[in-house]
């Protein structure tokens, strides 16, 4: 009778595991930002770091694991077999929302997720119970089995974190620069001892000491911490700032950075502590449950799962495994690089490239701020404003022209900042047992501190709300998504049994499988995108790499691009036509970032060549043209055929291909010339082009004397001229270009010579 229920808790095991492995790719990097972000520390040593903090951190999570057990449901209220389907249900939920949400790139939340799939999956199981017994029950007698009051304040606590993790952001950023400023080197040690004394404090109280408080060896410390709150803090605010003025005087120690490694450390066990519970908490709960009904000796359906109620001790040994595999899972995911990169975006101090796009939302919000601010002005008084600008004046940093550099996303003071405030709120909601979000309180203590800081200014802050509005809607959704997803899930288990067990455990590792083939074809689509890197100054022979390998890939794509509408087009296909027209987007969008780099470009240009800024300048331009003709081209296409109106004509059709062809032949000389840099032979594609451009205006005339005597359809003649002028201006783009660099090749061999 137990067998299958051996099997289900051996793929809860498996689940857990794939689940560790997914959920700390997206979360485990939210301690690692602030580090990276400042370039205090090597990335090596950050991991180690990390990772120490991870493998402790494991043991004190044990009291977090009561949130599954009987945080949410009441288990007294449901049968082993209900209690195993809940858990079942979301464990699949869970890994396939995780792996969604992450092929997607989606920003998610493994604590919202986990909770709303239990509050889901254990909904839906009492409605089945409610309808499908003759109790008299109806669903507004859910509260009996849902743990409503407790539930509430999880969720409460969830989302108060959000607002108290960016507003207490702020403030303690906009105080720590009030005494800083950005010139860290001028001001007095002291300061910097106090500093360190007051930071060291409080991750040393609020990390070690509240984190031991859900440990089993909590008791054997117990009578020196309660009580003594205030004597323990002013002791330990003494004892640090002497430490770290000691430090500071005689061996020359950086506090600041020694507070980003002790920060890295204590958020890395605040993670650990509270986020375990969202990936091993309820397989453990299984466990505990198989367990019982074992010793039962009752019927699954039969056995009440009352005893989830009491407090059970974790095993140490399993949150040791799971603290190793996190460990592992830090230094070899793939995927933390990009989540990184996310964080470090949308809270950097200076200019770059955008990720997200504005939005109306975005804009309203800065409108408002910018009338908040003025409104503010007119309150304080002048000199108080002039005192607090002073403070956030950047320094302006002179670089040698012969060295590569690379500015830190951020200072010392903001990460520190950073890392102090998340790890105190997170060790608080830990000692709490209340399940926070470390990715919301991460995310949105960066948030604050940036938005304190001055980081959004002008020319960055629409792009940067837009990203914080993104990724907090993407939360919403989570919680959203994971309830229902959960609640079907556990239907359909209730449903069909172990058989449907089975089943979904297939669907899962099918789109686990599925997913990572798309995300590895997808990272190498990405390695091909043409994003340009400014860590070194540019040569003119630089310029000449660089924008050879943009013509040379545009090329290659566009002559692609365009024998795909042609050939979809004579198909009709309109699927086809609609990927084409995706990566005819793809190709635009890569360009506008180009152009978007252009600043950056001329001012990483050393002095010998800025004159090479303008012809940069003009091949950005020309591909811009030659993108937005096969856009137009694409575009056109597929709304003629979205449209269903008639093929095009078997002549038009033929016209089109003989030119296709032609385009074909050229393009790929063109890209093997700029692949080569065989730039000697611009002359002989540039005689071909001309009698390119010729065979287009001829089917042009062809076109207009089918109208006078046989074409009947006004729309087939709209899409085919259409397509024409824009091959012309397309190949007329690509002479221009062909031409600019010509002249430019010969002008800097005349210059070599």
């Amino acid at each position: 009778m137990g067998d299958p229920y051996i099997l289900m808790l051996i793929a809860l095991s498996v689940l857990a595991i794939i689940d560790l492995v997914v959920g700390v790719s997206n979360d485990a990097v939210n301690f690692l930002n602030s580090a990276i972000g400042s370039k205090a520390i090597p990335v090596k040593k950050i991991l180690i770091i990390a990772s120490i903090g991870v493998f402790v951190g494991s043991v004190t999570s044990s009291g977090m694991m009561e949130v599954a057990r009987k945080g949410i449901f009441v288990p007294s209220e449901f049968y082993f077999n209900e209690i195993m389907y809940i858990f079942m249900a979301v464990m699949i939920t869970d890994i396939l929302l995780l792996d969604v949400f992450n092929s997607l790139g989606m920003p998610t939340s493994t604590t919202v997720s986990i909770v709303f799939e239990l509050l889901g999956a254990a909904v839906a199981m009492a409605l089945i119970k409610i309808y499908t017994t003759k109790s008299g029950e109806s669903a507004a007698d859910l509260g009996k089995y849902i743990n409503t009051e407790t539930a509430m304040f999880i969720i409460f606590g969830i989302l108060l974190s959000v607002v108290v993790a960016f507003s207490i952001g702020a403030i303690v950023q906009f105080i720590s620069r009030l005494v800083y400023s950005f010139h860290i080197e001028t001001k007095p040690s002291y300061i910097n001892a106090i500093f360190g004394g007051f930071a060291i404090t409080a991750i040393t109280y609020f990390i070690v000491i509240k984190g031991l408080k859900g440990t089993p060896y909590y008791k054997d410390v117990k009578h020196l911490i309660e009580g003594n709150l205030l004597g323990i803090l002013a002791i330990g605010f003494v004892f640090w700032s002497l430490i770290s003025q000691a430090l500071i005087s005689f061996f020359k120690v950086n506090v600041l950075k020694l507070i980003i490694g002790i920060g890295t450390f204590s958020l890395a066990l605040a993670f650990a502590g509270n986020d375990l519970v969202n990936f091993i908490g309820v397989p453990i709960a299984a466990l505990n449950s198989y367990e019982a009904w074992q010793l039962s000796g009752k019927l699954a359906t039969e056995f009440s799962m009352g005893i989830l109620a009491d407090k059970v001790p974790s095993n140490v040994w399993l949150l040791l495994l799971a603290g190793g595999i996190m460990v592992v899972t830090i230094w070899t995911s793939k995927k933390a690089k990009t989540v990184i990169e996310t964080g470090i975006n949308l809270s950097r101090q200076g200019e770059g490239h955008e990720k997200f796009q504005p939005n109306p939302m975005s804009r309203v919000v800065v409108r408002g701020a910018m009338g908040l601010n003025a409104g503010i002005s007119y309150i304080f008084p002048k000199k108080t404003l002039e005192f607090i600008d002073s403070k956030f004046q950047k320094p302006v940093i002179e670089l040698s022209k012969d060295k590569s550099y690379e500015m830190p996303a951020f200072d010392l003071v903001r990460a520190s900042v950073n890392l102090i405030v998340a790890g105190i709120l997170i060790s608080i909601g830990t000692s709490l047992k209340l399940p926070l979000s470390t990715t919301y309180v991460t995310f949105m203590v960066a948030m604050g501190t940036s938005l304190a800081d001055r980081a959004w200014g002008r020319e960055s802050a629409v792009y940067r709300v837009a990203g914080v509005l993104n990724v907090i809607g993407g939360w919403f959704m989570t919680a959203l998504v994971a309830f229902i997803a959960a609640a079907t899930v556990a239907y359909l288990i209730n449903l069909g049994g172990i058989a449907m067990v089975g089943v979904l455990l297939l669907v899962v590792f099918g789109l686990i499988t599925r997913n990572s083939i798309r995300h590895r074809k997808k990272s190498q689509e990405e390695k091909k995108q043409m994003y340009i890197e400014r860590a070194e100054l540019i040569t003119i022979n630089g310029v000449i790499e660089e924008s050879s390998d943009h013509i040379a890939e545009v090329a290659s794509r566009v002559n692609k691009l365009y024998t795909n509408v042609v050939n979809d087009l004579a198909n009709h296909d309109l699927n086809k036509l609609r990927k084409t027209d995706k990566h005819v987007g793809k190709l635009n969008e890569e360009i506008d970032g180009l152009k978007d780099g252009v600043f950056y470009f001329i001012k990483s240009l050393d002095d010998t060549s800025v004159q090479a800024s303008r012809f940069y300048i003009l091949v950005l331009g020309y591909l811009q043209d030659v993108a937005q003709s096969i856009s137009y081209i694409s575009r056109a296409s597929f709304k003629h055929v979205n449209n269903n109106h008639k093929n095009l004509k078997k002549g038009q059709l033929k016209d089109l291909k003989e030119i296709d062809n032609q385009l074909t032949t050229l393009m790929e000389q063109v890209s093997v010339v700029f692949e080569n840099r065989a730039f000697d032979e611009l002359d002989e594609i540039l005689i071909e082009k001309r009698a390119l451009l010729n065979d287009v205006s001829d089917s042009i005339e062809k076109q207009v004397s089918r109208i006078r005597t046989d074409e009947t359809s006004p729309k087939n003649t709209t899409l085919y001229f259409s397509i024409l002028l824009e091959t012309k201006d397309l190949v007329a783009a690509l002479m221009s270009l062909l031409e600019t660099y010509q002249e430019f090749h010969l002008s800097t061999k005349n210059i070599d010579n």
